[in-house]
């Protein structure tokens, strides 16, 4: 069952230059207790796509046209005041730096208490109880003494976890989570992701989580849409992805990988378009091995193939 439905999202820039577009007809969906993971190199689109989601997005940017469906609602619609009922409390936002995402001048408690009031109407002993047991289930010890300590007395990995307890405190049914595992050592990036997995299992929250990391994608995702120059262009289950991809790009995305005899990196010739590129046919065909004729001219739709929705000539 959809419980959030991004319909040919459409988003672009007022740039010196004149208007520029960032996001082409994406549409995913995302069902109850799903980890959907949009993955592609940086400036792909990922976090512009989703922010548009929260209505979170730069003043010089813009959505042209599209639907979001939260609730049978087209919350791209919504107002200010509208979205501040769903963002925090039905839509939650775990950001990329987990060390500016907390103010370092309240407590813990006082920052879980403000969200907790503010989306759930709660005071006094019954917060409290609520955050408490919000910083429990992201396994933080001594979670009572804990809502006494200020943000600067906690590492990175406990700082997200926080974060993620807000989310849980407020009844979040969707979290959004910008590269969460960005800032934090191995060892603290698969803590966190098994917090995210544990909680989606046992709570039915459903997560989009927007990274780089196959490793953590192949891991914890369900679903994978695969972004490129502001495009879907491929969209599949997880093990159908890793097992047999169809995008040349997706092919050389999972080829992107360390020789641990030569050590050198295999990596994709080439760059990924700036927002400020002319671009014809498919974005991709520049850096394409299996470039054709009609790639340099038409730029693919998304289409079934094999299990999978791919956007690419190869298949026509």
């Amino acid at each position: 069952m959809n419980i959030l439905e991004v319909k040919n999202l459409n988003v672009g820039f007022n740039l010196s230059e004149g208007y520029r577009q960032a996001i082409y007809n994406v549409s995913f969906s995302l069902d109850k207790g799903e980890m959907l993971a949009i993955v592609g190199e940086s400036g792909c689109g990922k976090t512009i796509s989703t922010m548009s989601i929260l209505q979170l997005l730069p003043e010089s940017a813009c959505v042209k046209s599209g639907e979001i469906i939260y609730n049978n609602e087209n919350i791209l619609s919504f107002n200010q005041k509208q979205m501040q009922k769903i963002r925090g409390k039905k839509i939650a936002l775990i950001p990329q730096d987990p060390m500016t995402s907390l103010n370092p001048l309240y407590t813990i408690g006082n920052q879980l208490l403000e969200v907790i009031e503010l989306h759930q109407g709660l005071k006094g002993q019954e917060a409290m109880d609520v955050a408490v047991k919000a910083l429990e289930r992201v396994k933080i010890p001594d979670a009572k003494e804990k809502m006494k300590a200020y943000p600067h007395e906690f590492s990175g990995g406990m700082k997200q976890r926080v974060i993620i307890a807000m989310a849980l405190a407020c009844n979040a049914e969707i979290i959004i989570a910008d590269e969460p595992t960005t800032a934090l050592d191995v060892t603290v990036q698969a803590q966190i992701m098994d917090i995210l997995k544990e909680i989606k299992e046992k709570y039915n929250i459903s997560i989009i989580l927007i990274t780089h990391d196959l490793g953590i994608v192949a891991q914890n995702a369900d679903k994978i849409a695969v972004m490129y120059a502001g495009r879907i262009v491929e969209y599949a289950e997880n093990k159908k992805l890793f097992e047999n991809p169809e995008h040349p790009y997706t092919k050389a995305l999972l080829n992107v990988i360390l020789d641990i005899n030569t050590k050198d990196v295999q990596t994709i010739e080439g760059h990924p378009p700036s927002i400020t590129d002319d671009i014809s046919g498919c974005p991709f065909h520049p850096r394409c091995s299996s470039c054709m004729d009609i790639c340099t001219e038409i730029d693919p739709c998304l289409k079934y193939v094999q299990g999978s929705m791919v956007a690419c000539h190869l298949y026509d």
